[in-house]
């Protein structure tokens, strides 16, 4: 019997990609993940910033319901606790409460409540990521006086 031999055949196509065209698509590659990963890691920051000023929100409703109902805010002393658990002096609180827990602000820290308030007749404030008063972009402090 003879030998079979088989060659591959030599096309233009059959070739690979050379260290060049390699190195541009890195490059490419490189560009677009340095555009776009700081926009997508902002986003969770973001959605912190937000659900932060809806809590506030959310809160300041139910304290100018507790004020429909007793007739004033809950005083600093008494605090949010006031719009779960029925205070003393609370004449016509709603039976089970204005909220169905106090919340805390995205970054697990308590909401700073004032009445009076420095700002309107309360103040919400949370002081953001780092947790301290002041700051800019994720410890932005977030208020309800602006927030409406």
């Amino acid at each position: 019997m003879g030998k079979i031999t088989q060659s591959l055949p030599k096309t233009l196509g059959s070739r690979g990609f050379t260290l060049i065209e390699l190195m541009v698509v890195i490059v490419i590659l490189g560009i677009l993940a340095g555009l776009i990963v700081p926009r997508i890691m902002d986003e969770p920051d973001r959605a912190r910033q937000t659900k932060a000023t809806l809590d506030i929100e959310s809160v300041g409703t139910a304290l100018k319901m507790y004020k429909l109902h007793n007739g004033k805010y809950p005083t600093t002393e008494m605090g949010l606790r006031a719009l779960v658990e029925r205070p003393a002096d609370a004449k016509n609180w709603k039976e089970g409460g204005y909220l169905e827990k106090i919340p805390t602000d995205p970054w697990e820290n308590d909401y700073l409540y004032l009445c009076p308030g420095i700002h309107g007749e309360f103040d919400i404030i949370s002081y953001g990521a780092d947790g301290v008063p002041e700051g800019d972009d994720i410890n932005k402090d977030i208020n309800s006086w602006e927030t409406n």
